[in-house]
């Protein structure tokens, strides 16, 4: 009897339907890494691509929730200007929707106390496992953390590779621990709760891969220190790869479904470039806005006179000084004429539209000197040293322009010039494809073969 019973009941269970497998979940993820500062483009030269002010347009026209992170160097430089502009970067990142932010070779090479204050009053979270404070080892940001988007816990970790800051590149008081080593201590502790295990890496990419031979455990590396964005997902491991950079002209994004074992099938992955002809988000814009009315009553290094430049020679002093275009125009009239009428002698001017005058990452190629101590400095608001002048490519003239009003035989020359000297200024987006034929056709002067 009790066997007849059991064999019902054993009926009974076979006749209901076996319950529907859980449905995947999808992952979607954004990715940007070498933003260098770039909240919009300078506008200096038409057709600029990128801009985070692009990457919102991208984003929002997307419409579907994603996780959005970046990979590490949204900062220009280690200068005082480069942190107040990266301030207002994260709060760009911020408007964005980002959920962390990576420690790159840039930010590592802050000051600890620089990077401290960075991270406690970020808008969106700074990570880094492995760049930690030299005197407690302790880290200066958040070693991970877990975000959860459309129903899928993300835990995101980030380390910069050694071997991408270099020996010199290290900012004060900070030391780089053994990426693995510090990937081991948080790794269990990140784990717990989370769907999707995510690498922040700012690493070439066979660290990288390096990386997904030693943690099985992260189903997505995201980088990094490249030379160009990976175009499909590479497997390494277990793990897939996936890397972008180009100054926020780029950016990444990787789909796929999260199966009920924890791997993502069907991946998929696309660059997005940002086109000239994506629309700017006025909101974003808003960030370079602010920053460069920060920049403009902000007190700089590069402000004093006084200071040693970092491409200065040890013991060398410059005699002679920068004296100013019109210098020139006496014994040289005929060249002077010629610079006139070109673009070089307008060259401030385009600052002054953009209301950049007082923006130390643009005045460099559009005044004489900038950051010498004859040169032009933001104190002169445009009144003098301004333009492309002849100075700017040919270098300080006060000797040469004091011999001659002497009626002295010169003993100071000119150095020759080449290509190199325009591509100082006039390269990739801050200039057409630059020709030193064709481009020479716009300003000859000189000696008359």
């Amino acid at each position: 009897m009790r066997c007849c019973i059991s064999l019902l009941l054993l009926l009974s269970a076979c006749d209901k339907p076996a319950p529907p497998p859980a449905a995947a979940r999808n992952v979607r993820v954004h990715l940007t890494c070498d933003v260098t500062g770039r909240i919009e483009p300078c506008g200096c030269f038409s057709g600029q691509y990128g801009g985070l002010s692009r990457t919102q347009t991208v984003l929002r026209a997307e419409g579907k929730p994603s996780l959005r992170v970046d990979a590490g160097d949204a900062i220009a430089g280690a200068e005082d200007f480069h942190v107040i502009q990266y301030r207002h970067v994260l709060k760009a990142f911020a408007d964005l929707g980002f959920h962390a932010i990576n420690l790159g070779r840039r930010e590592a090479a802050l000051s600890v106390e620089t990077l401290r204050s960075l991270a406690k009053d970020s808008p969106v979270p700074l990570v880094s496992a492995n760049v930690v404070d030299a005197r407690t080892l302790e880290p200066v940001a958040r070693p991970w953390l877990h975000a959860k988007v459309d129903g899928v816990t993300y835990g995101i970790l980030g380390i910069v590779d050694p071997r991408s800051v270099g020996e010199t590149g290290l900012g004060e008081g900070l030391q780089l621990l053994d990426p693995a080593s510090a990937i081991t201590k948080h790794l269990p502790e990140m784990k717990q709760g989370a769907d999707v295990l995510v690498l922040l890496a700012f690493a070439k990419e066979d660290r990288m891969k390096e990386l997904a031979a030693q943690f099985f455990e992260f189903q997505l590396i995201l980088g990094g220190d490249v030379t160009q964005p990976s175009q499909e997902p590479e497997r390494a491991n277990r793990s897939l790869l996936m890397a972008t950079t180009n100054q926020s002209r780029a950016l990444g994004f990787f789909e796929a479904q999260l199966a009920a074992n924890g791997t993502l099938d069907k991946p998929k992955q696309k660059i997005i470039f940002m086109a000239d002809n994506i629309p700017q988000d006025d909101g974003i814009i808003t960030h370079a806005e602010a920053y460069r009315a920060e920049v403009r009553t902000a007190k700089l290094t590069i402000d004093d006179p006084q200071r040693v430049r970092g491409d200065a020679v040890p013991g060398v002093r410059v005699t002679a000084k920068f004296t100013g275009s019109e210098s020139c125009s006496a014994c040289h009239a005929e060249d002077y004429a010629i610079w006139q009428k070109s673009g070089h002698a307008h060259a401030f001017d385009a600052l002054l539209y953009r209301q950049s005058d007082a923006d130390p990452n643009c005045i460099a190629c559009h005044t004489i000197g900038f950051g010498s101590e004859s040169g032009y400095r933001r104190e002169f608001a445009g009144k003098r040293m301004t333009h492309v002048g002849c100075e700017s490519c040919h270098g300080p003239g006060s000797t040469h322009v004091e011999q001659r009003t002497l009626s002295k035989e010169p003993t100071f020359k000119f150095r020759p010039l080449a290509a190199a000297d325009c591509t100082t200024c006039h390269h990739g987006e801050f200039s057409r494809t630059f020709e030193w034929d064709e481009f020479w056709k716009l300003i000859a002067h000189g000696k008359k073969k």
